[in-house]
């Protein structure tokens, strides 16, 4: 723990270098952006600031989390071919330190959710405390994506494009600027969107409510399904790592 712990906190060394407020830019864009769109779609859809901004702010950081994950797994294992090449390390400490750095930015990220509930007194109460597990869940599915894209990308330079493409199309087909109950009697379509659960499994205890246990056994079989696919894909092509990259 100690080497990726050290490596991934590099990784956000470097990525600011010289920067003068360092990884505190994500978060003052983050910061901006909750409050242009929460003011701006608030009076959209015609809903209370005061309930809207915490709504689209967990929002937010739940989805930059998710989003920044995959759309930077593609270099988990070509970002570090020069450690690859020369020397011989599990393939897991990568995955670790991808995940560990982007944990930091969570983190960082975490203070704008704050002020705002700090702002407008809106206090989760303890059900904040089912963000903990869910946050947990939303992170292991992270990592086991994060395995499969990362090979799938060692070996297919093009496919890092292509999520990034998919990603902006599920950001505005998910619920975060937007509330599910604006579907009306269309919200079973909610139902075949994965990544509306592992929002919801971490934004419903940031408001104050207990996910559903529907969410929880979506959470569940996703999470199965991911594991399935992520060791498969693994076992199955770990030899070829080193030389795609």
């Amino acid at each position: 723990w100690g080497l990726w712990g050290k490596l991934g906190w590099n990784d956000i060394l470097q990525r600011y270098r010289r920067s003068l407020l360092g990884p505190l830019w994500m978060t003052a864009s983050m910061a901006i952006m909750v409050i242009a769109l929460g003011l701006v779609y608030s009076k959209i859809f015609k809903t209370e600031l005061r309930d809207f901004m915490p709504f689209l702010c967990s929002g937010l950081l739940v989805w930059g989390y998710i989003s920044t994950i995959l759309t930077e797994a593609g270099a988990l294992f070509t970002g570090a071919e020069s450690y690859i090449k020369q020397i011989r390390l599990p393939y897991a400490l990568y995955v670790f330190r991808f995940m560990w750095s982007k944990i930091i930015i969570f983190a960082h990220n975490l203070v704008v959710y704050i002020a705002v509930l700090i702002y407008f007194q809106a206090w989760p109460g303890s059900a904040a405390l089912y963000a903990i597990p869910g946050f947990v869940l939303v992170t292991v599915n992270g990592a086991l994506a994060s395995i499969c894209l990362g090979m799938m990308s060692a070996r297919f330079r093009d496919i890092p494009q292509i999520i990034a493409s998919f990603i902006q199309i599920v950001f505005f087909v998910t619920p975060i600027m937007w509330k599910p109950e604006l579907l009306g009697e269309h919200q079973l379509l909610m139902t075949f969107n994965p990544f509306f659960y592992l929002v919801e499994v971490v934004r419903a205890p940031l408001l104050g409510q207990i996910p559903s246990v529907q969410t929880y056994l979506a959470v569940g079989v996703i999470t199965v399904l991911n594991a399935i696919f992520a060791t498969f894909f693994f076992v199955r092509f770990r030899s070829r790592i080193s030389y795609w990259v």
